[in-house]
């Protein structure tokens, strides 16, 4: 598989495209200075106790106060708490612990009022964005990841990555991190350590390290709170640090400040990987030059296109996500109506995996499958749902088929779900006053093409269309009719019709006008243009 990053920093907010195969997977936004961004570290001011729900909502200078649970206080809360205290009045100074007294750390189950009050200073980190009407979800556990470990102050905790199976790779591991290790800090092992030399983990470790220093700096007697003290990297360089394999071929920034900022970090963490990295000059946008404003408009409206004439249906509300399969037009004369349901929700389960980590959906998920009677290929969908939402990088459960057809999904929210706006104004000026992207009917017919030829029609074709998509069709060298010439062999003409809505089509065979469903002929009084 080759991945490629696409960064458009040309315009706010800039955007990262993440690529498998030339295939939009993830589409991220870079938040602006003001905004909140998982990850970054506060020096709060804890607002006020809510004893009923054992939490505290906690001021972070923001539109919103944040959420803080007991349960995300962290056993060590009271050194953080001592420490900050300390740090802020000049009593203690430096951002090495080696000589710091750590407190006793507070129960499991434990009243929130008896380790915070209104109006202290408190150490926090953003877990989850605001979404909706809620404020963030944040944490005063601390932890500043790097690109082989993460570093944990006040923790003496020493653990390791599961995905490192070997025992003996495991041992090294932390007989390399226990030798380097700073007193008063916990580290966490990340997957990609495996196989790595002291050196690399030592300078990752330092660099933790020198951010930490920089946090501390921020608290030493700085009375101006609540603040920022550490921002998480720039997105691009977070995804590099979390994904950045053997497998990644290109690396696109269109801004050359944006560009060297990413240069620097890949010489720190991959210096191999340094030519990978371009920067993009030419006057043509750089995401309509790899192909992902196509892809963002064909991804991203409410009715999604799948192979042989199937669709999803994708709803948003307040409390979830709701996705409907439907067959539509896929034929079924060769296969029997349970296993054409069964190929239809395996063809739906690999882009419903595709469609949530591409929107970044997360809470709860409901899917509506075609209905299926054998038990078998009941957990045949099921098992290949899990298996395409492997490489999904967030935390997710996933239910078995329910009896009325349902598969219930929880996939980790941590920011808003990505909703970009795929409809146009209508230029028809018809009673719609807006319509799918001009992009979404050609999906629609190169899907009726590749049906046409699999079905080994010779008959030759017409399509009537609008005068701008007729236009739109022949325009280049090659146009797009002489593209699928190439690809379908079938050489197709193209009628502009006056008369059509801008995203109106319809094929003639002979004079004939072909049903897209079923390819049945229906005899009509005119003439279809194929001389």
């Amino acid at each position: 598989m080759k991945k490629e990053i696409i960064i458009d920093a040309e315009e706010k907010p800039i955007r990262l495209a993440l690529l498998e195969d030339k295939k939009l997977v993830e589409l991220h936004e870079q938040a602006g200075e003001d905004r909140l961004s998982v990850g970054d570290i506060y020096l709060a001011r804890v607002k006020k106790i809510a004893p009923g729900l054992n939490a505290a909502f906690v001021d972070l200078g923001c539109e919103k106060d944040a959420f803080l649970h007991y349960h995300d206080l962290g056993p060590q809360v009271q050194s953080a708490l001592k420490y900050t205290r300390e740090v802020n009045e000049n009593k203690y100074r430096s951002s090495h612990l080696n000589r710091f007294a750590m407190e006793p750390d507070i129960p499991k189950s434990g009243a929130i009022g008896d380790v915070l009050q209104a109006g202290q200073r408190i150490l926090v980190q953003i877990e989850k964005e605001p979404i909706s009407t809620k404020g963030p979800r944040i944490s005063a556990e601390i932890s500043i990841a790097g690109r082989y470990l993460v570093l944990a102050p006040f923790s003496a905790r020493l653990s390791i990555s599961q995905k490192i199976e070997s025992k003996h790779e495991r041992d090294r591991l932390k007989r390399l991190i226990n030798s380097i290790k700073p007193k008063g800090f916990g580290v966490i092992i990340r997957t990609v350590a495996q196989g790595k030399k002291v050196a690399e983990l030592d300078a990752d470790l330092n660099h933790l390290m020198n951010r930490w220093n920089s946090a501390y700096k921020q608290i030493r007697g700085n009375d101006k709170f609540p603040k920022r003290i550490l921002s998480e990297i720039h997105k691009a360089s977070l995804i590099l640090r979390d994904i950045f394999s053997d497998e990644f071929v290109n690396i696109v920034c269109n801004e050359a400040a944006l560009a060297e900022e990413i240069r620097d970090y890949l010489q720190r963490i991959a210096p191999d990987a340094v030519k990978l990295l371009t920067h993009h000059r030419s006057q043509l946008p750089v995401f309509e030059s790899y192909g992902v404003d196509k892809q963002i408009k064909q991804a991203f409206g409410r009715t999604v296109s799948l192979s042989k004439g199937a669709y999803l249906i994708i709803e948003t509300t307040e409390a979830m996500h709701v996705i409907d399969v439907n067959s539509g037009s896929r034929a079924a004369s060769k296969e029997s109506q349970e296993e054409n349901s069964l190929q239809v929700n395996l063809l739906a389960a690999t882009e419903i995996a595709h469609q949530l980590r591409l929107r970044d959906m997360g809470g709860i998920v409901v899917i509506d499958f075609i209905d299926m009677k054998q038990a078998d290929n009941r957990k045949k969908l099921f098992d290949h749902l899990r298996g395409a939402m492997e490489v999904d990088r967030a935390k997710h459960k996933i239910l078995p088929l329910s009896p009325f057809g349902l598969i219930q999904i929880t996939r980790q929210r941590v920011r808003p779900a990505l909703h970009i706006k795929t409809r146009e104004p209508n230029p028809s000026n018809g009673r719609v006053a807006e319509v799918e992207a001009p992009i979404t009917l050609i999906d629609k017919i190169e899907s009726f093409l590749s049906d046409w030829v699999e079905s080994n029609r010779r008959e030759a074709l017409a399509l009537h269309v609008h005068p701008f998509v007729a236009a739109y069709l022949r325009q280049g060298i090659p146009s797009v009719r002489q593209r699928w010439w190439l690809t379908y062999k079938k050489w197709v003409k193209v009628v502009p019709r006056n008369a059509f809505q801008y995203l109106e089509y319809k094929f003639y065979s002979a004079k004939q006008l072909v049903d897209p469903e079923h390819f049945t002929a229906k005899v009509v009084g005119e003439s279809a243009g194929l001389s």
